[in-house]
């Protein structure tokens, strides 16, 4: 008879120092994560408690979190009120799972979510992630078409997910997805209506009706920090419109009110079939998305009894991911958290429009919009250059990883010196230094990462990036190769 193994508790857990978590992360999840996210400041830091926009480290550290959990955050770490709505629904031991049985949470729920949206978006399902809810739209509109049709449309800058589905919709990974492809897509240019009816012209079957089923979009380009016109969403309807073809908006990132719009085509007098939503959905603590889909269309596909149990999964609906989600909701619209997101640009934009003029060769371009902001480097590529001329070209567009390289070294610089959490967001060939803050952040702490990204530039981007490339450099590049 073999020993029971040594498992180990959330106390043990808790215990652990940021070595025992290497080692472990490297025997049991990855080494190359490990590799990369120890060439940064904070991959040497353990974080133990979290409220509002602060972070703080196992060594009593605060440290000020300027990536909103990457759009899970809006309502910042630990929202009391989402807090209190948890430990209630734990303590009066509520039911989770209700696969037959009827949740009050869940039809609470999907009535907030559509009394807050435009026309007929009446129809919800609620699975886990922003993914599975674009895998959950690409089954609606196929399963409405009155007849069988073969193709998706989607942006060739897009970010829609990394299941096989969204993946082969996300034209950003092109160059690196390297997995089995869904059949029968074809891109178009964002903003660019000429393209999609391109498009729309060569799919067609030998009647002459579309044999194009659904087509996808992100109103707001979260990746590039860059916006759908209006002009152009309206004339994504009409395309739609005249050839029956399911209209899907894709608002998983900038959905509930990081744009400054409850959700971005809001801003625009346009309504799509369906709409998918998740990251602060779930208030920062619950694992929640959603799918709503307008009433004709959801009809169309599950309106039968033979059809009705076609869209379903283990954990949809559950039930304290529901209550979380309907306390955050109406947090959102009773904080107005769209009218912040407003703010935070009102400040950041100005801020950084000051920084771009006092360093006219180091930033290159602000970019924004709403509770999304950033900055285009002019990274030091002549000297990065030098220093990667004899490193073996693994890394693909070296110009590419030295924009990367740039903006990394902005963000380690300003955890280790300066105390805050930054990152960079790109879409394969664009790099964006961004400040991503929960909408809770107030004008001291908007003021605190200006006054710090001051000075870093203020040391110089050529001095900061040959610092994190002469210390960081074979590290990230075992993690990369």
């Amino acid at each position: 008879m073999t020993d029971k193994p040594r498992l180990l508790s959330v106390a043990d857990a808790e215990a652990l120092s940021i070595q025992d978590v290497w080692r472990l992360h490297r025997d049991h999840i990855s080494p190359r994560q490990v590799n990369i996210f120890s060439s940064f400041g904070y991959g040497h830091d353990l974080f133990t408690e979290a409220e509002g926009v602060w972070l703080t480290t196992s060594e009593g550290r605060k440290i000020l979190d300027f990536t909103g959990g990457f759009g899970v955050l809006n309502h910042g770490h630990n929202h009391p009120r989402i807090l209190k709505v948890r430990r209630e629904y734990q303590d009066k031991r509520r039911v989770e799972v209700h696969k037959i049985v009827f949740s009050p949470m869940m039809v609470a729920l999907a009535h907030n979510v559509a009394a807050l949206l435009p026309g007929d978006l009446n129809k919800c399902f609620f699975p886990n992630s922003g993914a599975e809810a674009v895998e959950g739209a690409l089954k609606v509109a196929y399963k409405s078409r009155p007849a069988r049709r073969d193709h998706v449309l989607y942006a060739e800058d897009s970010f829609h997910g990394k299941l096989i589905g969204s993946g082969t919709i996300t034209g950003c990974q092109s160059k690196v997805w390297d997995f089995p492809r869904m059949a029968n897509t074809a891109s178009f240019r964002r903003n660019d209506l000429d393209s999609v009816e391109r498009q729309v012209a060569a799919l067609r079957k030998t009647d002459g009706s579309s044999n194009i089923y659904a087509i996808a979009i992100e109103p707001f380009h979260a990746t590039t920090m860059t916006t759908c016109t209006g002009e152009f969403l309206i004339g994504l309807r009409r395309i739609c419109d005249r050839e029956g073809i399911a209209l899907i908006f894709d608002e998983v990132y900038s959905g509930w009110g990081k744009t400054g719009h409850l959700f971005y085509f809001m801003a625009h007098d346009v309504v799509p079939d369906i709409l998918c939503m998740s990251k602060s959905f779930g208030g920062g603590k619950a694992s929640i998305s959603g799918l709503v889909v307008r009433d004709p269309v959801f009809a169309a596909a599950y309106g039968t009894d033979a059809s009705a149990l076609l869209q379903s999964s283990t954990y949809n609906g559950f039930g304290e991911e529901c209550a979380t989600a309907l306390e955050a909701v109406n947090i959102m619209i009773e904080e107005d958290l769209p009218g912040r997101a407003r703010h935070i640009h009102e400040v950041l934009n100005a801020g950084l429009t000051a920084l771009a003029a006092k360093y006219p060769g180091t930033i290159r371009e602000i970019r924004g919009y709403g509770g999304f902001n950033g900055v285009v480097l002019d990274s030091p590529f002549d000297l990065i250059e030098k220093a990667l001329a004899h490193v073996p070209n693994l890394l693909g567009d070296k110009r590419f990883f030295i924009n990367k390289i740039a903006a990394a070294a902005v963000a380690d610089e300003m955890y280790r010196t300066h105390g805050i959490l930054t990152t960079m967001i790109d879409n394969g060939d664009l790099v964006v230094y961004a400040a991503l803050p929960s909408l809770v952040v107030n004008d001291s702490e908007l003021r605190q990462f200006l006054d710090a990204l001051d000075k870093v530039l203020d040391k110089g981007l050529t001095r900061v990036s040959a610092e994190f490339v002469g210390s960081k450099l074979m590290m990230m590049l075992k993690g990369l190769t």
